[in-house]
């Protein structure tokens, strides 16, 4: 499956990342393009119908929102995880860069 990135603000996000996050984070996209919905925990973790959390471990505990359409992989938003629930406002960002992409 082919990885695509929903928008700037999630290519920003990754490409600031610290060195060994960001190494791990192209390796989980790796991953994910892979195995497709076939990744499970404790890499992925579904959120709703077609909403997944890439979860990134190490220095950092990052997350990043993805969503399967038309046979693609859209990698929506991301954040450090500051928490253990996943925080309001991001899941709302995920949510609403998702319906977008069942418009466009």
């Amino acid at each position: 499956m082919k990885v695509i990135f929903f928008d700037q603000q999630i290519k920003k996000f990754i490409s600031k990342l610290e060195k060994t996050s960001f190494a791990k984070t192209l390796q989980m996209i790796g991953l994910v393009e892979e195995l497709g919905p076939n990744l499970r925990m404790p890499y992925s973790k579904k959120i709703s119908s077609n909403l997944f959390e890439l979860r990134i471990r190490g220095k950092q505990e990052l997350r990043i929102f993805y969503s399967f359409y038309k046979n693609e992989i859209f990698l929506l938003h991301g954040f450090v995880k500051k928490s253990q629930r996943i925080p309001k406002k991001e899941l709302e960002t995920a949510k609403s860069k998702l319906s977008r992409l069942a418009i466009a």
